[in-house]
């Protein structure tokens, strides 16, 4: 419901430059809706680079940042097979060498701080390639070529996979997950054909992986653009090949004609969902919605460095909305501009993929996943577009409420009118917390101290010192309305501890 509202505002939360006279929009939110699970799915994941990144101090520090915040248990990165990882060599003989070393160092330091992996099974030693010379563009310069035999392939898997078990127990391998390869349908797979001779190497790893322990979990097909997930599940099911989970990508700002082989006209918001949705649906005609599906990439729009700002919460937000239990996991790629793809990064807070930027700098991506975080894990239905209401264990109300604005229009600031139901009021808190252009704008902060190309340790510690999320504001909820504005790609976050509900003279909690 909306009406227009001017004049002096009621709202107890004021955001500065807001116009005198603008459209409010009217929000019930009932205490006593539809419950269902809420499982955090956005958090339980994280992309980031490649394997060798995971030995830098640097990177130890972006993912124990992130830990604090979100508490995400796993998290993936590409290249675990690098020759700069050293894991394959052969003698003078040709016979195969294997060295762990450095996958010991990576994956123990993963779960000394409270993270396991997502291991993918990617790339090619380049002595074990059947093409040396098929190196991706990518800076790193990894090897995409098919094994020049599989009998060697099966030989490094199993060690692989022997190794890891005899390294950390059954126990806990069974609860990793092994996703084979990096997205074979475009240019990070050379095998020609190449859906083919993906579901080759699929075939042989998954086999191989099983063989060392049935428990250990093994899926696919790690497509861009949530390509070939039925044709996988057919492939799979004739050869009765192992399929743990199914996984794929999509990204806010792929395709429409990508993702959907179509030429519609779907706003970029509703792309990532949308594509979920198709894959869960495939996954449901193969007979395999028992088995998780695990979304491996995924990011907001890139254009005109939007991913460095406020954007990114309201984009979050309506994300986790839209995709509410579709996926077991939704995994932001990435957590951390420790990160390498076209070369070492010039400058930080240049619009690259993280949560952090380089140096440790906090963005505003950040701030939006430690508010989000704070959700509850029961979800109250609520049909309105720009919020989420949850309920926490405490019993708290939970809201998040946002004004999306796509990094392309200009937008207006909004007014919301919350109207309260089924709570009581007699003593009832809510608190406030937001990121906007206001609070916890990192951009800002940067460019008024100069926005150093090398921030020395003072200057990070001072701007995430002025970013931090602000200490909630707490007021009184006296009565059912209330009035909140919103600037342009703000995300607000409001918790309410109810009062005491007084009926027929008898007080109730």
């Amino acid at each position: 419901m909306r009406k227009v509202h001017c004049g002096l505002l009621l709202a107890f939360l004021v955001v500065p430059r807001v116009s005198p006279c603008f459209a409010q929009e009217e929000i019930k939110i009932d205490a006593a809706a539809k419950a269902t699970p809420f499982p955090h799915f956005w958090e339980q994941m994280f992309g980031s680079g490649r394997a060798i990144l995971a030995l830098r101090e640097s990177y130890r520090d972006d993912l124990r940042a992130v830990k604090q915040v979100t508490d995400f248990r796993y998290v993936r990165f590409h290249a675990i097979f690098h020759d700069e990882v050293g894991v394959y060599n052969e003698d003078e003989h040709g016979n195969p060498i294997y060295n762990f070393a450095y996958v010991d160092q990576i994956y123990d330091g993963l779960l000394k701080n409270g993270v396991r992996p997502m291991v993918e099974i990617s790339f090619m030693p380049k002595k074990l390639a059947f093409n040396p010379d098929a190196l991706h563009p990518f800076w790193y310069k990894q090897n995409v070529s098919p094994p020049k035999s599989m009998e060697r392939w099966d030989g490094l898997i199993t060690a692989f996979g022997k190794h890891l078990v005899e390294r950390y127990g059954e126990d806990e391998i069974a609860q990793w997950y092994f996703e084979v390869w990096n997205e074979p349908n475009i240019d990070f797979w050379g095998g020609v054909p190449a859906q083919r001779s993906y579901f080759d190497l699929y075939d042989h790893t998954a086999r191989a992986l099983k063989a060392v322990s049935a428990r250990i979990r093994v899926g696919g097909p790690a497509t861009a653009a949530a390509a070939w997930v039925d044709d996988f599940l057919k492939h799979t099911a004739e050869k009765q090949v192992p399929v743990d989970f199914v996984s794929s990508h999509g990204y806010a700002d792929d395709t429409v004609e990508n993702l959907f082989g179509t030429n519609e006209d779907i706003p970029m918001k509703d792309r990532v969902c949308r594509a979920v949705g198709k894959v869960k649906g495939q996954m449901s005609a193969a007979g395999k919605s028992n088995i998780p599906l695990f979304w491996t990439e995924w990011n907001v729009p890139g254009m005109d460095g939007v991913r460095d700002t406020d954007f990114v919460g309201p984009a979050l937000a309506y994300t986790i909305r839209d995709c509410d239990g579709l996926a077991e996991a939704l995994s932001f790629w990435t957590f951390s501009d420790v990160f390498e793809e076209g070369g070492p990064i010039p400058q930080p807070l240049e619009g690259h993929f993280g949560l952090r930027a380089e140096y440790g700098i906090n963005k505003p991506s950040y701030y939006d996943f430690a508010l989000l975080h704070r959700l509850g894990e029961t979800r109250l239905a609520n049909d309105n577009l720009n919020v989420i209401v949850t309920k926490r264990k405490d019993d708290k109300l939970v809201i998040a409420l946002w004004n999306y604005v796509d990094p392309d229009q200009k937008g207006a600031p909004k007014k919301y009118r919350l109207i309260f139901e089924n709570i009581g009021f007699n003593g009832a808190e809510i608190s406030e917390s937001r990121v906007d252009d206001d609070h916890s704008n990192t951009l800002a902060a940067y460019r008024s101290m100069g926005s150093p190309r090398y921030p020395t340790e003072a200057q990070v510690q001072k701007l995430n010192s002025m970013t931090a999320l602000e200490s909630p504001k707490v007021r009184p909820l006296k009565n059912k309305d209330l009035d909140i504005e919103l600037g342009t790609n703000a995300l607000v976050l409001l918790e309410v501890r109810p009062g005491i509900v007084r009926q027929h003279g008898t007080k109730h909690n």
